[in-house]
C-alpha cells in the first residue's frame, strides 16, 4: 500500500483519515485484553513467584545458597544489575535526546522506551539488595542523619549504585509521567466507572487549554535537558564499579564510554524486542511503520560497531601493553574455562548485527526481532564475562577459582525478566503505549476524497 510522508519525515499510512482515528486505534488497546495477553500475564506472574520464592530461600538459608565464593564475590546478581541499568538507558536516549534533536521518528516508539526505562530501573534496583544477602541491613547504604553517626562508606561501589539508581529512577519516572498526562486525559474522556475516576486523578485536571500546553512544553523540554546528562553519567558511575579496581581486565579508562555505548545498544535491542510484537498484536502498523523500525535498527547497528570496537581495543591493548597478567587474563577469556560465554558474547554482539547493514534485513520485521533477541543475550553475557572471568583468574594462581550459578541464582535471573514483563504488561493495560498527542503532530493532514464533477452535479 502506498504511504504518505510529512515534511518532518514521519511516515504513516494514508488509512488515517481523521485525527480522531488515532484516539480510537490507540485507546482500544486499553479495552478488554485478549487470551494472548492473559497467557503472557499469567506466565509473568508465575515467573514473579519463582523470583520471590528463590529470594526468600536465600533470605532464610543465607547467601551461601548462591554460587558466590572467594574469589568470585560478584556473579549473576551484579551481572543482572548492570544489564538492567543498561536496558534503561535507551528510553532516556529516545525520549529525551532525540526529542532535543527533533528526530521525527521517535513519536511512535518513545512511550514504550520510557516505560521500559522505568521498569528496568525498578528491576535493577532489587539486585543490590539481593546481593547484600541480609537485605534488612540495606538502610546502611543510604546517607541519613542518625543518633549513632553511622555513615556509609562513600568509597564503596554499592553507594555509587544507590545514588545512580535513585537519581535515574526519580528523573525517568517524572519525565515518563509528565509525557503521559495529555494521553491520560484522552483515555479519561472515553472511559467509564472506576477507570474514569482513576484517570481523572492522575490526569491532574488536564483540559488541553493553551495555557496548559504552554506550561507542558516548557516543563517537558526542561526535564528532557535534565535527563540527557543521565545517559552519560549514570552508566559511567556503574562502569567505575569496575574501572576503579585493580582487577586485571577491569582497570581501564575505556570503560565509561564502552559501558554507555553498550547500555544504549542493549536498550535499543530491547525496544525492538518489545515494539515488534505490540505492533503486530494490536495492529499498529499504521503508526509504527517500517521506517520507525529501520531507524531503531540503524541506531542498533551504530552502537554495535562502537561495542565491537571496544572489544577489539581491549584485546589489542592487553597484547600491546606487554603486561603478563593482563595478557593472561584476556587469553583466559577466549580459551579458558569460560570460553563459551566469551564467544557467545562476541558472536551475538559483534557478528550477528553485521546483517543490519543490509536494508532487506532491517525491513524484515521477523529477522530484526530475532537479531534483537540475540543482542539481548549477548549483552547479558558481556557483563557476565567482564565480572566472572576477571575475578576467577586474578594475580595469584593459588587464589584462582571457579564460579557456577546455583539454582537460586538462576531462579532470580529468570524471575527478573518475569518481573519486568509483569509491570510492562500492566502498563499496556493502564496507559496508552503509543503517544497520542505527539503522534498527531507529525501525521499528514486528514485526507479527503476528491469527488468527480459528475458526483458534484448529482449532489
Amino acid at each position: 500500500m502506498a504511504t504518505a510522508t510529512t515534511e518532518r519525515g514521519a511516515l504513516t499510512h494514508p488509512d488515517v483519515e481523521r485525527l480522531s482515528d488515532v484516539n480510537t486505534d490507540i485507546l482500544k488497546i486499553l479495552s478488554r485484553p485478549g487470551k494472548g495477553w492473559w497467557a503472557l500475564f499469567l506466565l509473568a506472574a508465575a515467573g514473579v513467584g519463582v523470583f520471590f520464592t528463590s529470594w526468600v530461600i536465600q533470605l532464610v538459608r543465607g547467601i551461601g545458597v548462591s554460587g558466590l565464593n572467594d574469589p568470585v564475590g560478584w556473579g549473576v546478581y551484579i551481572t543482572c544489575f548492570v544489564f538492567w541499568v543498561g536496558i534503561a538507558h535507551s528510553g532516556t536516549l529516545i525520549s529525551a535526546i532525540l526529542f532535543l534533536f527533533r528526530a521525527p521518528w521517535r513519536q511512535a516508539v518513545y512511550r514504550t522506551a520510557e516505560a521500559m526505562t522505568v521498569f528496568a530501573v525498578m528491576t535493577a534496583g532489587l539486585f543490590p539488595l539481593i546481593h547484600l544477602g541480609r537485605m534488612w541491613h540495606g538502610y546502611w547504604l543510604f546517607p541519613y542523619p542518625n543518633s549513632r553517626f553511622l555513615w556509609p562508606n562513600f568509597k564503596s561501589p554499592l553507594i555509587w549504585d544507590v545514588f545512580a539508581v535513585t537519581t535515574y529512577f526519580t528523573v525517568s519516572a517524572t519525565f515518563f509521567f509528565l509525557g503521559t498526562i495529555p494521553d491520560i486525559a484522552a483515555a479519561r474522556d472515553g472511559a467509564t466507572g472506576l477507570r474514569k475516576r482513576f484517570y481523572q486523578v492522575i490526569s491532574l485536571g488536564w483540559r488541553g487549554t493553551d495555557r496548559q500546553w504552554h506550561h507542558f512544553g516548557k516543563a517537558y523540554i526542561f526535564l528532557a535537558a535534565l535527563a540527557t546528562p543521565l545517559v552519560l553519567s549514570v552508566h559511567s558511575v556503574v562502569s567505575w564499579d569496575f574501572a576503579m579496581a585493580i582487577v586485571p581486565g577491569w582497570h581501564a579508562t575505556i570503560f565509561a564510554p564502552y559501558f554507555v555505548a553498550g547500555a544504549i545498544y542493549s536498550g535499543v535491542a530491547m525496544v525492538i524486542t518489545l515494539i515488534v510484537p505490540m505492533r503486530k498484536v494490536w495492529g499498529l502498523e499504521k503508526y509504527v511503520t517500517t521506517k520507525h523500525i529501520d531507524a531503531l535498527a540503524k541506531l542498533c547497528l551504530l552502537t554495535s560497531l562502537i561495542v565491537l570496537y571496544s572489544y577489539l581495543c581491549e584485546f589489542f591493548l592487553a597484547w600491546y601493553s606487554g603486561g603478563v597478567i593482563e595478557r593472561a587474563s584476556f587469553w583466559n577469556r577466549l580459551f579458558g574455562p569460560y570460553w563459551w560465554a566469551t564467544w557467545t558474547m562476541l558472536t551475538c554482539n559483534g557478528l550477528v548485527p553485521i546483517m543490519l547493514w543490509f536494508k532487506r534485513v532491517r525491513h524484515s520485521i521477523p529477522a530484526l526481532w530475532v537479531i534483537s533477541i540475540f543482542v539481548n543475550i549477548g549483552m547479558w553475557f558481556e557483563r557476565y564475562v567482564i565480572i566472572v572471568t576477571s575475578l576467577h583468574h586474578e594475580y595469584e594462581p593459588f587464589a584462582w577459582g571457579m564460579y557456577r550459578p546455583s539454582h537460586v541464582e538462576v531462579g532470580i535471573l529468570v524471575g527478573s525478566f518475569a518481573w519486568f514483563g509483569f509491570w510492562f504488561l500492566l502498563f499496556t493495560r493502564i496507559l496508552p503505549p503509543v503517544a497520542i498527542a505527539e503522534l498527531k503532530e507529525v501525521l499528514p493532514p486528514p485526507l479527503r476524497k476528491i469527488r468527480k464533477p459528475a458526483e458534484e452535479a448529482h449532489a
